[in-house]
């Protein structure tokens, strides 16, 4: 196995090795075996530049961590299990870190598959040695039974989830907030309720939460058309205004694409957002804003960095792993096979950057993570 793990990153760093460096070579966090099948990592990065990362696999959700930057990363350890837990298509735990306590959501239910499910949290104060929980955040039980869900953490230390909420019997988009690191959650919010009765059904919401404001964005369902839309709040998560649509172009669409875009903290203050609109990526400066045609593709992802937002996004639901940083005008190649990735990095945007995402590796199930290059920004 390890010889068949080599020669394949060895096929990676040649790729590498051909274009302009853009990132560090790729990481085997986790293979197949053993009744494993690993899915879904998301990654979250401390202010210490401490890089957390968790996958699931059947009901059980693992954590491992990196101390330089992702070069290498510990042996992923079993941190808790949840019942019929929401994985695949962008179904799965989230992670966040807030002071010193490292905060993971999953959606999970005794019956499963749609029937019920709650968005549960729980909470490491000794980096992913010890976990306790589950507290449920959702206030209306089963109501996150959609399983699709987002979380971030804040500049002054708190932890916000959002989710796809099915309480009043349509989707809606709630949020809820945490003091304590996880610990315990305000009552829930409702973000958006959409005037033609329910918002995408099957597409996550994403939340970035910056200095002086909470913005969730999620899919919309209007007029026939699935945009993306965001909502702000400027009283602590209180209240949210009218929701506005990412970009000028419209997708008319009678179905669900089970992808929800991203959105991340911009120069000066700006929001800037990554969403897919048929079959192709697109990204703009401000709600509203002029959008800029990325390319080709789906499942995209964006982070920001000291030196410009990083994004990410495959050229198919199972493809090659694109990703653009400020250390390129265009996107690069990252990977082949790749499959919902995503992209982290602090929440000042001064650490380390580091993308992860599902991979095979002879047709099995693997989890891969690198550390992507965010140097000076190329002059246009």
């Amino acid at each position: 196995m390890k010889t068949r793990l080599y020669r394949s990153l060895t096929c990676w760093v040649v790729v590498l090795l051909t274009m302009p460096v853009l990132a560090a070579e790729p990481v085997v966090i986790a293979t197949s075996g053993a009744g494993q099948s690993p899915k879904q990592p998301q990654a979250a990065v401390a202010t210490d530049g401490t890089v957390h990362l968790i996958y699931g696999s059947g009901d059980a959700v693992f954590h491992c961590q990196s101390t330089d930057a992702g070069a290498t990363f510990t042996k992923p350890q079993e941190a808790f299990r949840i019942s019929n837990m929401s994985l695949g298509m962008r179904r799965g735990p989230r992670i966040s870190v807030a002071g010193n306590a490292v905060v993971v959501t999953a959606v999970g239910g005794m019956q499963g598959k749609g029937r019920d499910g709650d968005v549960l949290a729980w909470r490491s104060t000794d980096s992913g040695a010890t976990w306790q929980g589950p507290v449920r955040v959702n206030d209306a039980a089963d109501s996150a039974r959609e399983g699709l869900h987002g979380m971030a953490s804040g500049p002054d230390g708190s932890v916000w989830a959002t989710w796809l909420d099915l309480r009043e019997k349509r989707s809606e988009v709630y949020a809820s907030k945490s003091t304590d690191g996880g610990e315990t959650w305000q009552p829930n919010v409702r973000v958006y309720r959409s005037p033609d009765g329910n918002v995408c059904e099957c597409c996550h919401p994403s939340i970035l939460v910056s200095d002086d404001a909470v913005h969730v964005m999620f899919r919309n369902s209007l007029a026939g058309n699935r945009d993306m839309y965001v909502a702000t709040s400027k009283d602590d998560g209180k209240t949210f205004a009218t929701a506005k649509k990412a970009g000028q172009g419209s997708w008319k669409l009678n179905a669900c694409p089970m992808d929800g875009g991203m959105l991340a903290a911009g120069p000066n203050g700006s929001l800037v957002t990554v969403w897919r609109r048929n079959g192709e990526v697109y990204s703009a400066v401000s709600t509203g804003g002029r959008e800029q045609l990325l390319g080709r593709g789906e499942q995209p992802w964006i982070a920001s960095s000291s030196n410009g937002p990083v994004i990410v996004w495959t050229t198919s639901r199972e493809g090659d792993l694109l990703v653009q940083s400020p250390a390129s005008n265009q996107p690069q190649k990252l990977a082949g096979a790749a499959r919902d990735p995503m992209v982290s990095s602090t929440t000042n945007g001064e650490g380390p950057v580091i993308a992860c995402w599902e991979s095979k590796l002879n047709g099995q199930p693997v989890v891969l993570a690198a550390r992507i290059d965010v140097g000076k920004p190329k002059s246009r």
